[in-house]
């Protein structure tokens, strides 16, 4: 994963050229999307049926990449089915907020009534290119 969103494209340059500071979150949020979420955050996110973005946790970056430090289990679908998951977002908040990167699944995987989506440690990699 290395699509920086938009928004934090420009809270990167901003920073690090001197035109204006910014801190880090206090905690990022992982979010599944049916469609790319694109640079400008417009994709559809999963929504409804018990779905909720999920904290995560990720390792100091060594050789320009940051893992999650743990696995991430999202609450069962309820009442309904997710869909077809093809991407991932990591967020600012776990509701509205500011996407951060996103990324196509190497899989996408279905998400019907009773399933539970499940990232792997180390199964999210943040790569600055």
């Amino acid at each position: 994963m290395s699509a920086m969103s938009d928004y934090l494209e420009n809270k990167f340059l901003d920073h690090f050229l001197g035109t204006a500071s910014t801190s880090a979150p206090a905690a990022v949020y992982i979010g599944l999307h049916t469609a790319d979420p694109t640079d400008d955050g417009s994709g559809a996110e999963v929504s409804g049926f018990g779905y909720a973005r999920q904290a995560i946790a990720f390792d100091a970056s060594s050789g320009g990449t940051a893992s999650n430090s743990s696995a991430v289990e999202f609450p069962a679908a309820t009442g309904g089915d997710w869909g077809l998951i093809t991407h991932i977002g990591i967020y600012d908040a776990s509701t509205s907020g500011n996407l951060l990167f996103h990324s196509a699944l190497t899989t996408s995987k279905t998400i019907s009534d009773g399933d539970i989506f499940k990232v792997a440690a180390s199964g999210v990699d943040i790569t600055a290119a």
